[in-house]
């Protein structure tokens, strides 16, 4: 069996000043991860979606693997549309300028303008990760299926059945303040599953966890549909979840 698993990691700072590198794998059995040694798959995602045409480096805005209706009636076209089209395509902007700026920085010396960079290319890095996996964790209703194998073994063992972790993830979710992530994320120390969230766009590799599933609980992700009930939005989500 396999699972969709996401590596989405920030390079550690050399002194603190060295732009994060993000790089997220595509699929991976889930036993590489359940006591054996894990193998990024960062090389070919970032061949798909990092590009050096004309000379310039840059983040590229991924294509949806489903067209923007798929995940219909618990997606709106409208806001998987808005959601890809300006919402990631912006972060994606944003990081090719603030990195763009860094080196500029970087070869002239200066030290304060690359510091003061920092942040946003921690929110833009940080929120490409996050959509480029976020997509790939959803698909329409009809190909949904239940986990199974030694992910459903994990999680079993861990929550006790799938029903109580998906109440548990709900719940920590729901309760994010603000705009956020939760996750179901894998520790290579303890080996085994947490749910965990994240504000804002911070990436869950910075918790040092694996991102295996990851739900948007910024407002642009259900507002147009859900409203302000969070909740329902997090029911709902269940049904499109590509657990393949």
């Amino acid at each position: 069996i396999h699972v969709a698993l996401f590596t989405a990691c920030l390079a550690a700072f050399t002194n603190t000043l060295i732009p994060p590198i993000m790089a997220s794998g595509r699929v991976i059995n889930l036993a590489r991860f359940l006591g054996k040694a894990a193998e990024p798959a960062a090389a070919h995602s970032q061949a798909l979606h990092y590009s050096t045409v004309g000379g310039a480096a840059a983040y590229k805005l991924p294509d949806l693997p489903y067209d923007y209706p798929a995940l219909e009636p618990v997606i709106s076209g409208e806001i998987m549309e808005l959601h890809h089209k300006k919402h990631h395509a912006t972060y994606v902007t944003n990081l090719n300028k603030a990195l763009e700026e860094y080196a500029d920085a970087e070869s002239k010396k200066d030290l304060q303008k690359m510091i003061s960079l920092q942040s946003a290319i921690n929110f833009n890095g940080g929120g490409h990760i996050n959509h480029d996996i976020f997509w790939t964790n959803l698909c329409p209703e009809k190909d949904a299926a239940p986990p199974a194998g030694e992910l459903l073994s994990a999680i079993e063992a861990k929550w006790g059945s799938l029903d109580k972790f998906i109440a548990t993830f709900s719940a920590k979710t729901a309760a994010v303040q603000g705009s956020g992530w939760g996750w179901l994320g894998y520790s290579k120390e303890s080996k085994g599953l947490e749910i965990a969230t994240c504000a804002n766009q911070d990436p869950l590799a910075a918790k040092g966890l694996v991102p295996l599933l990851g739900v948007d609980v910024w407002e642009h992700a259900y507002y147009l549909q859900y409203k302000n009930v969070r909740p329902d939005y997090l029911k709902a989500v269940w049904k499109v979840v590509n657990w393949d």
